[in-house]
């Protein structure tokens, strides 16, 4: 149905909504050329809703009603039309104090019929015309109606037919019975003649044009112009389904009364339902739209309990995967959010941040700031965790995470100059000597303080003639550089200007921003949700030793890098 304030199936405008009773809506419709009909529509969501319906339809098929037109049972239309019928109500044919025989027999006849389905006679409602009992229309029977419950109101119902003077039809006396026999014969001699005549010499009509219209409309103006209807099945783009696509013979051809006019339905073949769920309700009419499918009816319903976020689709009807015909509907529940519900997360350490965020976003939390700490620990591995494992907090709350990030060294400083290789064999200690300096240190050691280091040499000492000086081994060399030897010196401390500007289409997660220099790396500006930062722009003095190195990360994954 596309929605009861439209059209029913393509086919039937709606009026006005008439009586709803538990998943059945009776709407008062308009079909082809202003004829004023009732809709009876089952909304079949569920294997018992739909064996629901095949129980009414059974039922009809048993009592024939005069009122029905129509029984559609498919996947996405399950409804029955009804026409008027002319004749006096049961309930006032019940007030008379005498009752024709034949109506008696008609009520109590019906009554059983409809026992025999687990209907009662006041389900249904019933006209009487002259002596026929014809039903109007049949309400469907609720579930679970026991056949104590159905014996119980039928009783009820046929009290005023039950014990009653009844007038019996009259019979004419045995000396007047070949009366009728003579009318009879000299009626069915005129009438064969006539057959007779019509048979050998039929009459010719025009056949009308029915092109466009709904089949019913156009086999019915058809039949009552006196010829036979029979139907063939077609497939048109411009024309709603069940409208009649062609006619053969042609409109305008003159047909002898009785022959067959065959009528090409719109009947195209099935379509699959796409899956909807999970989809914004923009995503789900174009995906429809795509599958040559209509959007229905949309339900607003709350998402807590599927942990469906607002504006996306939490159902359809009929399911993903159904068959249903070019341009019927598909009718959607979408989440109006999530929310007044509790609820908690577990352990979360130890995790990866990935599989944390997703432990979140199943129990409805939302991770809206992530905070890295140098760690021996595996990178991107939760350390701690806020709100604590299993506390109780409404859905949609935050949650921040303490990730493990990669420890950080400055490079070691430079140990200056490698000390001076020790003299070549040969040369004496006293060779060595130098004067002792103004305190009176010699290179020995020996003086008036005692306790300076000596000096190292300033060049090396050279061979003597004619020797060759041995090979330096590692063993020789100090471990520690002597005193007096160059170092280069701290890097100073200096400010530098930091401007990133972030942009407009800047992909979602939590972004954060550290700086790395001669102390290591530390965080500038904590971690902030991406609807922030998005064209905005962060700027802002920072003062840092050495080369420097500005790093936005993403989740804990490199973003972007600036170099002052």
């Amino acid at each position: 149905m596309t929605g009861q304030a439209a059209v029913i199936d393509g086919k039937y405008q709606v009026v006005r909504e008439l009586a709803r009773e538990g998943h059945v809506t009776l709407s008062e419709v308009r079909a082809g050329e202003g004829v004023t009909r009732r809709v009876a529509w089952f909304d079949v969501t569920s294997p018992p809703a739909r064996q629901g319906f095949h129980a009414y339809r059974a039922v009809l098929r048993a009592i024939s009603p005069a009122g029905l037109t129509d029984v559609v049972a498919r996947p996405g239309a399950y409804y029955a039309v009804w026409q008027p019928v002319a004749g006096t109500p049961l309930s006032e044919v019940a007030a008379q104090p005498k009752k024709q025989e034949e109506t008696v027999r008609a009520v109590q006849a019906l009554a059983a019929r409809l026992a025999e389905h687990g209907y009662a006679l006041p389900d249904a409602d019933v006209v009487v015309d002259g002596r026929d009992v014809r039903v109007a229309y049949l309400r469907p029977a609720p579930e679970g109606r026991t056949p104590e419950e159905v014996a119980r109101l039928n009783a009820a119902a046929l009290a005023p037919f039950t014990g009653v003077p009844v007038r019996r039809q009259r019979r004419p006396g045995a000396w007047l019975t070949f009366v009728p026999g003579l009318f009879f014969l000299g009626g069915a001699v005129y009438l064969g003649m006539q057959a007779t005549q019509i048979y050998l010499n039929p009459p010719i009509h025009e056949v009308l044009a029915v092109t466009g219209q709904p089949a019913p409309q156009a086999a019915q103006k058809l039949t009552a112009a006196g010829f036979q209807v029979d139907y063939a099945k077609g497939d048109a783009t411009g024309l709603p389904i069940g409208a009649v696509i062609r006619q053969d013979p042609a409109a305008g051809t003159n047909l002898p009364v009785g022959r067959l006019v065959t009528l090409t339905v719109n009947n195209p073949p099935s379509l699959s339902v796409p899956k909807l769920e999970e989809l914004t309700v923009d995503q789900a009419r174009g995906a429809l739209r795509d599958s040559a499918l209509s959007l229905g009816n949309i339900i607003r319903a709350d998402g807590t309990l599927t942990k469906t976020p607002e504006g996306r689709v939490i159902a359809q009807v009929p399911e993903a995967g159904a068959n249903l015909q070019r341009g019927q509907p598909v009718q959607l529940m979408v989440s109006t959010g999530v929310r007044g519900k509790e609820t908690w997360i577990a352990d979360l350490t130890g995790l990866t941040f990935e599989a944390a965020r997703e432990h979140a976003r199943i129990a409805g939390l939302v991770v809206n700031r992530v905070v890295q700490q140098p760690s021996d620990a595996p990178e991107n591995t939760v350390l701690e965790q806020k709100p604590a494992p299993y506390v109780r907090v409404p859905v949609g709350s935050p949650v921040t995470l303490t990730v493990a990030a990669a420890r950080y060294s400055a490079p070691s400083r430079p140990a200056g100059s490698l000390p001076l290789p020790p003299p070549p064999p040969g040369q004496t200690p006293s060779d060595e000597q130098a004067p002792a300096d103004q305190n009176g240190t010699d290179q020995s050691g020996a003086g008036q303080g005692g306790t300076e280091p000596p000096a190292a040499p300033a060049t090396p000492s050279t061979p003597p003639e004619g020797t060759t000086a041995p090979p330096t081994t590692p063993q020789d060399i100090p471990a520690t550089p002597a005193s007096g030897a160059a170092t280069t010196p701290e890097a100073a401390s200096r400010s530098v200007h930091f401007r990133y500007a972030f942009p407009g289409d800047l992909p979602a997660g939590s972004y954060t921003i550290v700086v790395r220099d001669a102390d290591g790396e530390r965080e500038v500006q904590g971690a902030t949700d991406s609807a922030q930062l998005a064209g905005a722009v962060a700027e802002g003095d920072v003062l840092v030793r050495g080369d420097a190195l500005f790093v936005i990360r993403q989740n804990g994954n490199e973003y972007a890098t600036v170099t002052p």
